[in-house]
């Protein structure tokens, strides 16, 4: 059984969504949220990147970030940018990108679901970053940001969205720079909420696409909470996190590539000698080499692309995480060969999400940066899920979703 409530959201208004809403803070630097902020003094950013408005290489943990943030929400809220809604409501997000359509329902996920393993997760949090995210959202007194959750998709829950979509009017609708479309439906018809609660309720479990430091932090945020709190009921609004939660048939997972900047002491040809142990290697020359099934993986090294096939031999499809594109190429290529160990922590290689396209990895090469890359083919949400299931953890790097969920759509405040 999953818990999803409604709550008294804040958001922006359709006059000043456009302003408001903003990239995540996770997916941004410094540097880049200063610059996309310019002439938006209600950017969201001002909350989520608290840093920009101090001196340029400010430590991001040092107190002030998180005051700047806290008084920023304050603001923001003063201001009737983010106005409260009357009543607890479920709201609904709705993002086009390249013509897909996804939508979420916007509710409260229980911390002691997390805790109890009712919400799923299958990444590894670094403490560092749990850290951060906990005093921002206590300091803040509010989830500033969504988790991203998805679960297996119900034909009655498509239903109640549908209908609240073909009969409401949005919140807002805003397209953004990148030409994704951001729309915002509150549903606050008592039954529907009603509806909506009874249908999670029937959920087995709701699985973590993206946010495992923002969950964490939630739950994390409700244990602090109950122990100042000597007549804790755990109904308090501590207790649960903002999430929007996907049908698992909408969402779109993109590859996520990689870039390491030697070969680890070997040349180009001893290196394709090493490869072609484990591998079918192809030669494509200067044909771009993307993916199009599981267990291939292109490779750009010296001016050239090259198909890689795994061998059935060196993994074992029965395993959910053995047979996962990432763990081949890891086991079989980053350690063995090249060295890497931890790719969550060695600074030789670097990542780089599918959205910046495959001519991305080639101009990185080509800069002299980096002496080879490896395009990936998409793990599916499926493998997500049946990772999660198994109650295993997949390695780093393995997921980039698109869209991002925007940040500012809507805040959650521990205390209401």
């Amino acid at each position: 059984m999953s818990t999803f409530k409604p709550f008294y959201g804040y958001h922006p208004e359709s006059k000043n969504a456009a302003e408001v809403i903003c990239l995540p803070y996770d997916v941004i630097n410094s540097e880049e949220a200063r610059e996309l902020a310019k002439g938006k003094p209600n950017s969201y950013l001002y909350v989520d990147k608290s840093e920009i408005e101090l001196e340029p290489g400010v430590d991001l943990h040092d107190q002030r970030v998180y005051d700047a943030a806290a008084k920023n929400m304050t603001r923001l809220i003063k201001d009737k940018i983010l106005i409260k809604d009357a009543k607890q409501c479920f709201y609904i997000y709705k993002q086009i990108m390249d013509g897909r359509v996804q939508y979420g329902l916007v509710g409260c996920a229980s911390a002691e679901e997390y805790w109890n393993d009712i919400i799923k997760k299958h990444e590894l949090t670094r403490k560092d970053k749990e850290d951060d995210r906990t005093k921002h959202v206590d300091v803040c007194n509010a989830n500033t940001g969504m988790v991203f959750l998805t679960y297996r998709a119900k034909d009655e829950i498509n239903k109640l969205v549908e209908k609240t979509v073909s009969s409401s009017a949005p919140v807002f609708d805003v397209t953004t720079e990148d030409k994704v479309t951001h729309t915002l439906y509150r549903i606050d018809d008592d039954a529907t909420i009603a509806k909506i609660s009874e249908e999670f309720k029937k959920i087995g479990v709701l699985y973590i696409a993206d946010g495992h430091h923002r969950s964490a932090s939630g739950a994390r945020i409700a244990q602090i909470r109950k122990e100042k709190n000597p007549k804790h009921t755990g109904n308090e609004e501590y207790n649960f996190f903002m999430a929007a939660a996907f049908p698992h048939d909408q969402l779109y997972i993109m590859d996520y590539n990689r870039l390491v900047k030697d070969l680890n002491g070997h040349s180009e040809d001893e290196f394709l000698k090493l490869l072609k142990e484990k591998f079918d290697v192809k030669d494509m020359g200067d044909k771009t080499c993307k993916p199009s099934k599981m267990h291939t993986f292109g490779m750009y090294m010296g001016g050239r692309w090259y198909e890689l096939g795994a061998k059935s031999s060196i993994f074992d499809p029965k395993d959910v995480i053995d047979c996962l594109d990432v763990t081949i190429l890891q086991k079989n290529v980053l350690d063995p060969l090249l060295g890497i160990k931890d790719p969550r922590t060695d600074k030789r290689i670097d990542f780089v999400g599918g959205i910046r396209g495959m001519s991305e990895l080639k101009k990185s090469v080509d800069s002299g940066k980096f002496k080879v890359a490896f395009a990936m083919f998409p793990t599916t949400i499926e493998q997500l899920m049946d990772i999660a299931d198994a109650g295993k953890i997949m390695p780093p790097k393995s997921t980039w979703f698109e869209p991002k969920l925007r940040s500012g759509v809507l805040v959650h405040k521990l205390d209401q």
